[in-house]
Order: structure tokens, then C-alpha cells, then sequence
């Protein structure tokens, strides 16, 4: 008798022995193969009666269900279906002596791993059985690899604090959609990562990232630069140019410090997100782009807007899913996270690690204007120079790390000592700001603040403040 030795070696080296429910009703049978498979290192549920079985794939979940076609109370074709619905990952090997082609076909249509037919060999189940193992091995170690590459992607962003979290789950919620994203933080919060998180973890992963700062590209170049131009187009135009937006066909686009978008072009890119399509200068025909489309802004878009300096309609075609960076000063958990993982990145020696760690509780009550970046800068001078005293290393921010983050609370305490002083010079602050902003109108102002007109007027004669003094 022929024996399958690669496959036995593999059962004995499995880090946990598979389930397998066994469906027989012949008592000679469903021994003979409970035993063997035993012996092989298999967990094996024996049962033989159909009905018992469909109580048991409802129950647990098993590997693999090795199930004789014709059975008593249920059909072995009942099982199977009952068993997919259950627990999809569950495999299903059918057994009979009256195989049939239509029903081989009707099997496997339903889900069925295979089928065989009886008397078979014990070892011709044993040779399935180790195949169906290698491939939930490969499985299994391809789900582990996606989760490792999903986690490494997902560490482009670095730290635990709720904040980086919550940053984090909202990135897995969308990431998948095709939605146009507006991603608004401070300089140097790590926008651009998060556009990279975002593409890393769609289905556009494989296609092009293509990132644009449009604070970088001159105004006179910037029509080209985006969306192309033909050959002879204009002066200087010696051949043709595809522009960022057909370099990421298929893919993403990152356009940073779109705050920095002429305004004049704003129309053509809005016109070019509603139709999906890009006319090059000088182009006769448009040409078609899918693009998922992900901006970003040091500053906030919508006071832009009111300020007429950035288009609405554009706005409210970028910001359908937004997504706000916190700056570093807000989530400073982070920072030892962040210092290890510079540290790795840039290949810190020992000396570097010990004087950071000692720098710690500096660097945590800073207030870091730069955010990551400016960190990240602070720890490539610390490996650089190592030997150098770290006042020496820190000469731009050494004054600052040398002192608490400013408390704007301190200069209250000493200049209004008690809380309803402090609260009526902010409510005058405010007032006066409304008031001037409106040119003296009484009924803007109070608009502005959100103000019956009759209150607005209350505080005005209660701070003896007139119309005429709040005139700009």
C-alpha cells in the first residue's frame, strides 16, 4: 500500500490539530476512519445520523466536514449548505457510493471542497485533507503578512494618544471609499502621511501616489504642472506634458497647501473633479482620469471662503469627508513614540538614546510651533552631533525647552484676581472685535456674535461703549 509520507510529516509538524466532523452512518466506516484519523493527529467528532450532524455544524465550528451524501434525518447535501451558511471558512468533503455526475456538480456549486467516491483509500483522504491544510497554511500566513503590511502602513502615523487613534480609526473608515478627502492641520503635522495611510490602505494601493504642493510650483507654471499641456501651446511648449492629474490615473492625487491654489484655476479644477476628465492647454479633446482626489490645508478653508479668497463650490467638492491633524502640543503622549521611531529612522547610536531619554521631560513641555517636523529635525541634530552638551545641540529651541509651555492662565491670575473680572474683559474683547468688524452696526455685530440686538445693547451700555467709539 502506497503511503503519502510528505503529507503525515506535515500533519505531525501542525501547531494545532484541525477539527474534522465525521458524518457516516455505517458503523464499520465511520470507525475505521475516525481511528485512522486519529492516529494522523486529526480532532475528530463522530456522528451518525443526519439530523445530530445539522445540530452540530449549527453549534461549533469544525475545520473540515467529512459527510456521506445519503444519511438518515438530513442529506449530506443539507449539511453542506447548512454548514457555508454558518461558517463560510468551513471546508466539505462529500462521500458516496452512488456518485452521479449532476450530483458532483450540484456539490461543488454549493461550496463543496470536493467529492469522493466510495470504497476510496484512506491515504487518498489523507493526501485531500494535507492539501486542504497547506492551503489554510498559505492562507493564514498571507492574512498575517496583509496584517503586518496593514500595520506598518497604518504606522506611517505614529503614536497612541485618543487623539492619534481616533485619527487612525476614521483613516480605516475611509480609506476605501473613492470620496474626495480635505485634510486640514498646522505645518508639519504629518498631512502628506495621512494621504499616504489613506491610499495605502484602498484599493488603489498598487496604482500611482502622486503628491503635489502647489506652494511649490510657480503661478505661471502651475496650469501646466496640473493638468498638461500640447506641444506648441504656447511659447517654450517644444513637447508635450502630462500634468499630475493623468500621472495618478487610477490612482491618488495629493495636492498640498491647496490653500495656495490660484484662485483664477480653481473653476478649471472644480470643472475637472464634476466631470472626471482633464483638458490639457492646447488640447482638443479632454481626456478621461480616475482619480481619488486627497487635499490638504495649513489653514482653515472655510475662513478662505468667507474671506472670498478660495471658491465655495470647490470647497464643498473637497471637504465631503474631513479630517483634522492635531498638533503636536495637543497630543504630547506621543512624543516618546515619536522620538524612539526617529531614532530607528534615522539610525541613533546609544549616546543619541541616553540623551534623549533625558530630554524627555523637556520635550514634552514644549509647545512645538513646527509640530512633527520640527521634532524630527531636533532628533537628526541629536544623532548627528551625540558628543556635543545638549544646550549646544538645541540653540533654536534651547530657551523654550528650558521652560514650561507659556500658561495663558499665568498672566490672568496676576492681572485680574478674580474670575468674573477675567470673564468681563474677554466679553469686552469680543464685543469691541464685533462691533469694529461690523463698522459700529449694532444689528451685524450682535448677528456676528449670535445676540438678541437687545442684549448686544445691554453690554455696550454696561462697558460704556458707544457706536460711534467702534467705528473703524
Amino acid at each position: 500500500m502506497l503511503r503519502a509520507e510528505p503529507f503525515f510529516t506535515f500533519f505531525w509538524e501542525r501547531s494545532s490539530a484541525m477539527k474534522i466532523l465525521l458524518i457516516e452512518d455505517e458503523k464499520i466506516t465511520r470507525i475505521t476512519l475516525s481511528n485512522t484519523l486519529r492516529k494522523e493527529g486529526y480532532e475528530v467528532t463522530p456522528c451518525g445520523d443526519g439530523t445530530e450532524a445539522l445540530k452540530l455544524v449549527q453549534g461549533a465550528s469544525f475545520d473540515v466536514i467529512l459527510t456521506d451524501l445519503r444519511l438518515p434525518g438530513a442529506s449530506g447535501l443539507s449539511i453542506l449548505k447548512t454548514a457555508k451558511e454558518h461558517h463560510p471558512k468551513t471546508e466539505v468533503i462529500l462521500m458516496t457510493a452512488y456518485a452521479t455526475v449532476d450530483t458532483a456538480v450540484e456539490a461543488l456549486k454549493n461550496g463543496a471542497y470536493d467529492y469522493m467516491t466510495k470504497p476510496f483509500s484512506p491515504e487518498s483522504l489523507l493526501v485531500r485533507l494535507g492539501n486542504l491544510e497547506k492551503i489554510h497554511k498559505f492562507e493564514n500566513e498571507n492574512q498575517t503578512l496583509r496584517a503586518r503590511i496593514m500595520s506598518f502602513e497604518k504606522r506611517l502615523i505614529i503614536g497612541e494618544s485618543v487623539q492619534t487613534r481616533k485619527l487612525l480609526e476614521l483613516i480605516d473608515l475611509v480609506a476605501d471609499r473613492d470620496t474626495s478627502i480635505l485634510i486640514e492641520g498646522e505645518s508639519g503635522t504629518g498631512k502628506e502621511l495621512v494621504a499616504r495611510a489613506l491610499h495605502n490602505q484602498s484599493s488603489r494601493r498598487k496604482q500611482p501616489f502622486i503628491a503635489v504642493n502647489c506652494a511649490a510650483i510657480p503661478e505661471s507654471l502651475f496650469e501646466s504642472e496640473l493638468f498638461g499641456h500640447e506641444k506648441g501651446s504656447f511659447s517654450g511648449a517644444h513637447r508635450q506634458h502630462i500634468g499630475y492629474f493623468e500621472r495618478a490615473d487610477g490612482g491618488s492625487l495629493f495636492i498640498d497647501d491647496i490653500d495656495d491654489f490660484p484662485l483664477a484655476l480653481q473653476v478649471k479644477l472644480l470643472r475637472v473633479l464634476q466631470e472626471r476628465q482633464v483638458q490639457r492647454i492646447g488640447g482638443k479633446k479632454p481626456v478621461p482620469i480616475h482619480i481619488r482626489l486627497i487635499a490638504a490645508s495649513k489653514i482653515s478653508l472655510w475662513e478662505m471662503v468667507q474671506k472670498k479668497t478660495f471658491r465655495e463650490d470647490l470647497f464643498y467638492r473637497l471637504n465631503i469627508v474631513p479630517i483634522h491633524v492635531t498638533p503636536l502640543r495637543e497630543r504630547i503622549s506621543d512624543i516618546p513614540l515619536l522620538v524612539d521611531h526617529f531614532l530607528e529612522k534615522h539610525g541613533g547610536n546609544e549616546i543619541a538614546r541616553q540623551k534623549s531619554v533625558a530630554l524627555l521631560p523637556r520635550l514634552t513641555k514644549y509647545h512645538w510651533p513646527g509640530n512633527i517636523r520640527q521634532l524630527e529635525n531636533l532628533m537628526q541634530r541629536i544623532i548627528a552631533l551625540p558628543e556635543l552638551p545638549l544646550d549646544e545641540q538645541l540653540p533654536g529651541e534651547r530657551n523654550a525647552l528650558n521652560e514650561p509651555t507659556p500658561n495663558p492662565l499665568k498672566a490672568v491670575e496676576e492681572s485680574y484676581p478674580s474670575y468674573k473680572q477675567f470673564m468681563e474683559h474677554k466679553d469686552l474683547e469680543i464685543i469691541t472685535w464685533a462691533m469694529k468688524k461690523a463698522n459700529g452696526n449694532t444689528s451685524l455685530a450682535a448677528k456676528t456674535l449670535d445676540l438678541p440686538r437687545s442684549t448686544l445693547r445691554s453690554k455696550l451700555k454696561k462697558y460704556n461703549l458707544y457706536d460711534s467709539e467702534l467705528k473703524r
